[in-house]
């Protein structure tokens, strides 16, 4: 096969590609309760069909927890690319107002409906196309191509992605594609980090009429709440590279992702998701705590954070905290090769320059880009994500695949 000729293929997969996708959104696979075993094994029919040469290998890691790895190997020594998705989905609900079948893969109106067509089974379906083109046609290509299809992303992943990179070395390479959630028309290279934070106050009890009897617990707490969102006022020490190509990318990203998107990529957010406390209004509270996420832009390290924490709450009376889940900010350089070569393969594809922006939400990518390896997002627009009737327009599954393919045979080419 030639070059123009992998062009065409790729660029004809549609059918193919619904195909597949509407083969994965038939097997559920929710997180809760993350069983992804049987979805795992339909992936893996469908590569023995699309792709009888490659090596594939199963790897559960809990009860359900099924990840998945392929590799095909090109004509002659190289890099190696890595496309990276993740089985898991939100909750089927069935008692969300569905007005079609969540599991049904039903196409209507150029666009492909179900639980996980966006999030992210649609995704998977275009690196799948991706990597059986390049596994069916070794000629055109050095080293090896890998498909690592994960079973918990929406728990954190360490029993998936992270699992894998610890422990199949195939996992890891020269450069990782995924097709999560997002926009054919925003390229992303990195993402914001965060803090889970719990915080709790601690008073005396008394009735509301003798409130010099007690000490009141939510007083506490609101204290405490106000100084976390002085972090807001952090600066960071992001790389000029960084902050040029979100300020670049405003006028694509913006319209797709919000009024607002660039300047939150660009600072702390705070946001107070919980708060408990007191029992009644004639009573004191002895008693209140609090949830917030604290997202993190690239230049404050968790570190930063931490110790803003600490010389803002602890010296709070009857205040207490603890950090529940935490992730560094992390992104590949917009300058680097993958970026400038997806990029570019972005706006042949697509008729138009590509974005190149950071991802205000968290995705499997922060562990390729923790071990060193250049890594990219690049998936369809996420119509109704979690929600009733779910779907991701065919045509944007197609330009996907199609980045998918091309950006990859560049990458394993040179």
């Amino acid at each position: 096969m030639t070059l123009e000729a992998f062009t065409t293929a790729a660029a004809g997969c549609t059918a193919q590609l619904v195909g597949i996708a509407q083969r994965l959104v038939a097997v559920a696979s929710p997180n809760p309760p993350g069983d992804v075993a049987a979805c795992a094994r339909e992936a893996a029919a469908i590569l023995a069909e699309m792709a009888p040469t490659a090596r594939v290998t199963l790897h559960e890691t809990a009860p359900g927890v099924v990840n998945l790895v392929a590799v095909a190997q090109g004509h002659a020594a190289g890099r190696r690319l890595v496309f990276n998705g993740h089985l898991d989905t939100f909750p089927v609900n069935e008692a969300l107002p569905w007005t079609v079948a969540p599991l049904g893969g039903e196409l209507r109106d150029g666009r492909l409906y179900g639980r996980g067509a966006a999030d992210m089974k649609g995704g998977i379906a275009a690196s799948l196309v991706a990597f059986a083109l390049l596994a069916r046609h070794p000629g055109l290509w050095r080293g090896e191509a890998v498909l690592t299809l994960a079973g918990d992303e929406e728990s954190m992943g360490t029993l998936g992605t992270r699992w894998l990179l610890d422990n199949v070395p195939e996992a890891t390479g020269d450069a990782v594609i995924i097709g999560d959630a997002g926009s054919p028309r925003v390229l992303r290279f990195g993402e914001k980090g965060f803090l889970w934070v719990e915080v709790e106050a601690a008073g005396r009890a008394a009735h509301g009429a003798h409130v010099h009897l007690g000490e009141n617990a939510l007083d506490r707490l609101s204290l405490a709440l106000d100084a976390l969102r002085g972090l807001r006022a952090l600066q960071p020490a992001a790389p000029a590279s960084v902050m040029a190509a979100i300020a670049a990318a405003q006028a694509v990203s913006e319209p797709l992702s919000g009024a607002g998107e660039a300047a939150v990529l660009g600072s702390v957010t705070v946001n107070i998701g919980r708060v408990e406390g007191g029992t009644s209004p004639n009573l004191v509270p002895a008693h209140a705590r609090a949830a917030a996420d604290i997202r993190l832009p690239v230049g404050v390290g968790c570190a930063v954070a931490e110790a803003a924490l600490h010389a803002a709450l602890d010296v709070l009376p009857g205040v207490t905290w603890r950090v529940l889940r935490r992730f560094e900010p992390n992104h590949t350089d917009p300058e680097s090769e993958l970026v400038r070569l997806a990029a570019e393969v972005a706006g042949r594809v697509l008729g138009e320059a590509c974005a190149v922006n950071m991802r205000v939400g968290g995705s499997d990518s922060r562990w390729f880009r923790l071990a060193g390896l250049p890594t990219i997002v690049y998936g369809p627009t996420p119509h109704n994500m979690g929600g009733a009737d779910e779907f991701a327009v065919v045509e944007e599954l197609r330009q996907v695949a199609q980045v998918h393919a091309l950006t990859a045979l560049a990458f394993l080419s040179r």
